[in-house]
């Protein structure tokens, strides 16, 4: 559940400002991914862990509402429901702490697993649950034929074992980062090196996003720049699981690698000009009604 704070202004070290107001609005990483996948027309089973208490309920309705199949999400009663803190200035911009209650006791059977994944194209996973949890399940998806797009976030080290079994990660800024030492925040130059070198540890497909600048796409042919439409932002919460489901399904729609961020680019764009996590992933017809985006360049 996001706990969303809206201030002009984050306080500095030791300081208090006055917030402007708060909500509570169903939020999470996995959910966010799993919200926009559905929105762009896939079928999606969430795999996570809520607590019996009245928030995890909340969540749990509010994937249904979206078509999720939620047979996957596990009921923890003695842990509480994942919370994040999320701080929005008045210019968009955010600062979000996680605290991930019972999703960080997610323990997965694998033969459930196994069935869950049968008729899978793809298994969308992020850092928010234990990371045992995310290598059995890639090691399951890669078995199964099932292709496994990654945002390592929160950023962490991967094991050995996890780098080959990766098909598509997407990174942000501050993830590549802690991955490479590498900071690509205003140079896609940068960024296609961070793309090269995630590649040489056996990920297939790269997408560095860079915020307002877009994105940048490296697999096997090479690296391309995505610039992005220049919009009024309200809140980027969210914009990067937005741009994540949507090249998601685009690549499970047989879109080249280019055409899948062009179009995650296009939704992101549309995220970030309306408040809050889950409120403001668009649908695919949104989407594809979007305003162009610029014309993405080799790099």
């Amino acid at each position: 559940m996001d706990l969303v704070i809206a201030v002009q202004q984050a306080p500095a070290e030791g300081e208090t400002v006055q917030g402007k107001s708060i909500r509570y609005v169903p939020g999470g990483k996995g959910a966010n991914q799993a919200v926009s996948c559905a929105r762009q027309g896939a079928h999606v089973s969430m795999l996570g862990r809520v607590g019996s208490d009245a928030q995890g309920q909340v969540l749990c309705d509010a994937l249904v509402k979206d078509g999720i199949s939620i047979q996957g999400v596990q009921v923890d009663p003695e842990e509480s429901t994942g919370v994040a803190m999320v701080m929005v200035e008045d210019n968009g911009l955010n600062r979000i702490v996680v605290i991930a209650g019972a999703n960080g006791q997610l323990s997965l059977d694998e033969d459930q697993l196994a069935q869950s994944l049968r008729d899978a194209q793809y298994l969308v996973m992020q850092f928010e649950v234990p990371m045992a949890q995310v290598v059995q399940a890639a090691k399951v998806a890669r078995s199964l034929g099932c292709k496994v797009v990654l945002n390592p976030s929160p950023a962490k080290t991967l094991p050995e074992d996890l780098w080959p079994l990766v098909d598509v990660m997407i990174v942000n800024e501050t993830e590549s980062r802690f991955l490479t030492g590498l900071s690509p925040d205003t140079d896609p130059q940068v960024a296609a090196e961070v793309g090269r070198q995630l590649r040489s540890q056996g990920v297939s497909q790269v997408v560095v996003t860079l915020g307002a600048l877009g994105a940048v796409a490296t697999d096997a042919s090479g690296s391309s720049y995505h610039p992005a439409p220049q919009v009024k932002v309200v809140d980027t919460t969210a914009a990067g699981d937005t741009f994540l489901g949507t090249v998601t399904v685009a690549l499970a729609s047989n879109r080249s690698l280019a055409a899948s961020v062009d179009l995650g680019i296009k939704a992101s764009t549309l995220c970030v000009q309306t408040m809050g996590a889950q409120p403001s992933i668009p649908t695919r017809a949104a989407t594809l009604q979007n305003l162009s985006v610029p014309p993405w360049m080799s790099l």
